[in-house]
């Protein structure tokens, strides 16, 4: 069984994945490229907190720098004044909420954790700032590791690969054996990064492949939710692609997921349940 230990200030001691999990996405940038500015008060991220967490969310990742494809750069200083007040609120509204913060700066990571961020989510898996390895070494924090091919800006400019499937798994192991000389060898989940510097053709190879890098021993990250490896294929926008990322989140689930990153938690759920039914009830061999 794949487990994430988690800190003591949490109400459990390990957050397990003897069954998948789900993480609700709570966007605090104007620009995202689906719900970008939808919640622009604490009031809608609260609204939006609650909605989920009735769903049955396990934790909720709140992101105050846009990634989506060309998103513009903004400074550490803004994506903290979005973040800070936020991250504190709800911190003190749900103490016992698993709150995930998506940053690849150390700096954000290193204040983000000191006001009670519990994981840090890093798109650029230790790429576009190495110290947050030592951030969250120092604070013995769990890191969702995530893979790009770029930045923000280029990274869908042309993105090439031999191999996406055996490059990504060549990534991990060279940051993860850099995370063990920081000192951390647990704590850690993976994420192969759909939609970050992949095509439609890269993002479903990495799909079929997912399972290879379960071989690292840590639980597996899927976000395809309302991306454009569904939008492209079925010629539908981010609003109306509901009923593909449930498609495409089964996919992941029959390859190895273990925690679906989503906007829209119910059906996440019982996607998963589906697949608890399907998995539990399979021929024995």
């Amino acid at each position: 069984m794949k487990s994430l230990l988690v800190s003591d200030k949490w109400t459990f001691e390990r957050l397990n994945f003897d069954r998948p999990r789900v993480m609700g996405i709570l966007n605090l940038t104007p620009d995202s490229f689906y719900d970008g500015g939808y919640h622009s008060s604490y009031e809608a991220l609260l609204r939006q907190a609650e909605k989920m967490i009735a769903e049955g969310a396990d934790l909720i990742d709140m992101g105050a720098y846009s990634t989506r494809p060309a998103a513009a750069e903004i400074t550490t200083e803004e994506e903290w004044n979005r973040l800070k007040n936020i991250l504190l609120q709800f911190r003190k509204r749900f103490p016992q909420l698993i709150i995930s913060v998506d940053t690849f700066r150390s700096e954000i990571a290193r204040r983000a954790i000191s006001e009670g961020a519990d994981i840090i989510n890093d798109i650029s898996g230790g790429q576009l700032d190495p110290d947050i390895f030592r951030v969250v070494a120092t604070h013995g924090t769990p890191y969702i590791m995530m893979h790009i091919q770029g930045t923000p800006a280029t990274m869908q400019i042309n993105p090439q690969y031999i191999d996406v499937v055996n490059e990504i798994n060549d990534f991990f192991q060279r940051q993860l054996n850099t995370l063990k000389n920081e000192g951390v060898e647990k704590n850690i989940l993976l994420d192969p990064g759909f939609g970050f510097g992949k095509t439609v053709e890269h993002n479903y190879r990495l799909l079929h492949g997912l399972r290879k890098f379960a071989a690292h021993g840590f639980p597996l990250v899927a976000g395809v939710s309302r991306k454009s490896m569904i939008n492209k294929v079925l010629g539908t926008t981010p609003a109306a692609a509901l009923n593909g990322t449930t498609a495409a989140n089964m996919l992941a689930l029959i390859n190895g997921a273990n925690l679906l990153r989503v906007h829209d938690v119910k059906e996440a759920k019982e996607t998963i349940k589906l697949y608890c039914a399907y998995r539990e009830n399979g021929e024995e061999s």
